[in-house]
């Protein structure tokens, strides 16, 4: 008898089960049931389903006790500890662990950027090419809630993190968060990706907020044909002003430029092919599956998570307003030709942020269409937010 009951005993002690009622095992229980509602918001609600899908799934996988450190295990590496300048440095073991290099080193937020320059269309912005500004008006919200993450204590590295949200860029948000507060890389990502889903909620009550009616139904004239030659020169010349400015700025510019140039080069199809669609969801996978991993419960559940959010959802409503706003003064300055509603699309949610300015437009008036006018401060957006990012990563030795 017993030994029965010792069986019994050693299996219910050996299950994963049992895990979740000692040693906080509480925390990684909740965990799971977030990770089930990430799935539910992801199939049902279809909330950025290509990311949000590998991010739960690497979220469940890793809070399941007893699996973690099979599939992710962090192992802590100190350095020569008679040299004051050493830096404590991480390894990874596992499944994820290793695929986990891939940010660690920052190759996937640049392997997205460089599909990203593949799917992108620069003609818009090159036509008219004052739309740059209403994207780089956009990436004021970063600059402010990185000043209001200051003010509520959280580091500079970590405010600016935190601030690289505004831009709704989640690679950028990633490589950053990475470099700077790496321990903040599981709330900064799903916070990014979170309200990139929620760009068509967020955006258009701020959107008529800041606009009259009469705004919002200025029809914009046709953009001008865009030739082969200013599509192969834009993503060259761009690349080297910009990464003369900011040197930091170069793997995501130098990336998104390239691949840019590929698509409009015309010479390898078969690149571009690849890079917009294989690559680009291969890739998107590992990225999910990885900062999953890096949500368990231990670091997950903090109150910096619910100021990480909270701090977020400010900056993009932020961006959002400041692009508008900028949108008017440009409508003020061309007699009305431009309508404010584009300017909101200068967060580099792309294209889901000119499809929400395209709809709010035509819910004035239904034969108003403002898509390719809001895929100018759309795409300069995604440059802004990559400068930006480099502006923050240039100045990481100061804040």
């Amino acid at each position: 008898m017993d030994f029965v009951i010792d069986f019994f005993k050693n299996l219910w002690e050996s299950t994963g089960i049992r895990q979740f009622f000692v040693d906080g095992g509480w925390r990684n229980l909740i965990m799971i049931l977030i990770a089930f509602v990430l799935i539910f918001l992801a199939i049902k609600k279809k909330f950025e389903p290509y990311l949000l899908l590998p991010i739960a799934f690497g979220m469940l996988l890793v809070n399941l006790p007893g699996v973690g450190k099979i599939l992710f295990n962090k192992i802590e590496i100190h350095g020569d500890a008679s040299d004051p300048n050493r830096v404590t440095d991480y390894s990874y073991q596992g499944l994820i662990g290793y695929l986990y290099y891939g940010i660690k080193y920052e190759i996937y937020p640049c392997l997205i950027f460089l599909c990203i320059g593949a799917t992108t269309d620069f003609g818009p912005l090159i036509a008219n090419k004052k739309t740059m500004l209403l994207g780089a008006a956009a990436q004021i919200g970063i600059f402010i809630t990185f000043l209001g993450a200051l003010a509520l204590g959280f580091s500079g590295r970590e405010a600016a993190a935190i601030g690289i949200i505004g831009g709704a860029d989640g690679p950028t948000a990633i490589l950053v968060t990475k470099k700077l507060a790496e321990g903040l890389l599981a709330p900064i990502s799903i916070a990014a990706y979170s309200y990139m889903a929620l760009v068509p909620v967020i955006q258009p009550p701020i959107m008529k907020l800041l606009t009259t009616k009469k705004e919002r139904a200025i029809k914009m004239e046709q953009l001008r044909p865009v030739s082969k030659r200013e599509k192969i020169l834009f993503p060259i010349i761009v690349a080297t002003v910009t990464i003369l400015i900011v040197p930091s700025c170069a793997p995501l510019i130098g990336c998104l430029m390239l691949g840019n140039l590929i698509k409009e080069s015309g010479v390898v199809p078969k690149i571009t092919d690849a890079l917009a669609n294989s690559l680009m969801y291969i890739v998107t996978i590992l990225i999910g599956l990885c900062v999953g991993a890096t949500a368990n419960g231990e670091t997950f559940l903090d109150p910096k998570t619910l100021m990480i959010f909270a701090l977020g959802i400010i900056a993009f409503s932020i961006a959002t307003a400041f692009g508008v706003l900028a949108g008017k003064i440009m409508c003020v300055a061309t007699k009305g030709k431009v309508n404010p509603l584009i300017g909101a699309a200068g967060v580099s949610a792309v294209p889901m942020a000119a499809r929400v300015v395209n709809k709010v437009g035509r819910d004035e008036d239904p034969s108003n269409f403002l898509l390719m006018h809001a895929m100018g401060p759309n795409v300069a957006g995604v440059i802004g937010s990559a400068v930006a990012a480099g502006i923050f990563l240039m100045l990481a030795g100061i804040i």
